[in-house]
């Protein structure tokens, strides 16, 4: 029986930039920190190889550390790792492969495929055909001499590709890099590996998109998996396994506020929120002052939860009653100002109407009462 352990897309050294910089951080760190653990399950589960198909890097311009740490993080399996180069970290006549090798980090148990010709490895019961990208776009199915390469008898039969497979993945593919469907059938795969998909599909009986194992996006669906198979020989139909990886859980929430209950919905959500998560929050509606200055402690309070959450307010509008305005004792000039931005929140200035408001409510409110207002805390936080 061949066991392998398949994954893609680590993205390593991949930038987060839409992030506070101790949260991009963070997050750059957890994609090496998912690789060792790829490590450990590969060793626990005493594979024959670890197969990674494609973008093990983000860039081909990461920093010489990120490369020597990227290869320092599979150290926790002594087995094959075989890589091949996607769309991100092409085969280029320079890349980040070249440096690699004049840097020496490439430890003796990677075995890297820059050109589509079989490895084999008869200790372990595997061919391997791969397709490597020489360019970070091709026109043309890498995957066609899969059919015409001949293996030695004896051996489970693995192909690795990263691209898309016509047909079914048609929308936010990270790359054009077209694969014929029905490939592994067509050239007697016993499996094959893909990677550019960043969420963990299966195509067909035999081909398994595994996704990235650190999910990486908002959109990421089904990611922070890598796939564990088993193959009994040549010819075997391959048993697939699915196995937890990642460690932050990407969250995208909009919460519309049409009723004053709305609010409590909005502020138990907040409530849910936890130490793993990673959060895009957009809230649109409206709500009085009472219920923004709830909303927003609420938002404050999940900030210091998550491990990072990203909030967008601009579809929110600050609608204080004539109770709020009357309790921040704002009469003739202030007052008529309080009139005008309420107005102008509809208006294609809404934006800053409503943050406008929100730091004028907040001022008012501490004078009312001598602690901090959240209102006046988060205004210019969450947009």
């Amino acid at each position: 029986m061949v066991r392998l352990l398949h994954t893609s897309d680590w993205q390593i050294g991949k930038l987060f930039g839409q992030f506070e910089a101790d949260d991009a951080a963070v997050l750059a760190d957890a994609r090496f920190q998912v690789v060792e653990r790829l490590a450990g399950i590969a060793t626990e589960r005493r594979v024959d190889a670890v197969l990674v198909a494609g973008d093990v890097f983000d860039a081909q311009t990461v920093s010489d550390r990120t490369i020597h740490r990227l290869f320092n993080a599979l150290g926790g399996f002594p087995g094959p790792w075989i890589m091949i180069p996607g769309n991100h970290d092409a085969a280029l006549s320079e890349s980040v492969w070249t440096r690699a090798r004049r840097l020496g980090a490439i430890p003796e148990q990677v075995r890297l495929c820059l050109s589509a010709q079989p490895m084999v490895l008869p200790e372990h019961g595997l061919a391997v055909l791969p397709a490597p990208l020489t360019q970070r776009q091709t026109h043309t199915d890498l995957t066609e001499w899969f059919a015409q390469a001949s293996t030695p008898p004896g051996l489970v039969r693995v192909g690795m590709a990263h691209g898309s497979v016509q047909g079914i993945l048609a929308e936010d593919i990270d790359s054009p890099n077209p694969i014929a469907p029905g490939r592994a059938a067509q050239a007697g795969l016993d499996y094959l590996a893909l990677g550019d998909w960043h969420g963990c599909r299966q195509i067909d009986g035999r081909t398994w998109y595994s996704g990235t194992p650190e999910t990486d996006r908002f959109r990421g669906s089904a990611s922070g998996y890598a796939l564990y198979v088993e193959i009994e020989g040549p010819g075997a139909s391959p048993a697939v396994m699915q196995l937890p990886t990642g460690a932050y859980r990407w969250r995208s929430e909009t919460l519309t506020l049409r009723v004053p209950s709305d609010i409590g919905l909005a502020v138990q959500c907040l409530a849910g929120f936890e130490s793993r998560d990673v959060v895009q929050l957009s809230i649109t509606g409206e709500a009085d002052l009472d219920g923004y200055r709830r909303l927003t402690q609420a938002i404050t309070q999940a900030r210091g939860v998550t491990r990072a959450l990203l909030g967008d307010l601009a579809g929110l509008a600050l609608r204080p009653t004539l109770q709020d305005i009357e309790s921040l004792r704002a009469d003739g000039y202030v007052g008529d100002v309080i009139d005008t931005l309420r107005a102008q929140q509809d208006g294609p200035d809404g934006e800053v109407a409503r943050d406008a408001l929100a730091v004028l409510a907040g001022i008012l409110d501490r004078r009312a009462h001598p602690s901090p207002s959240p209102s006046e805390l988060l205004a210019g936080e969450t947009h």
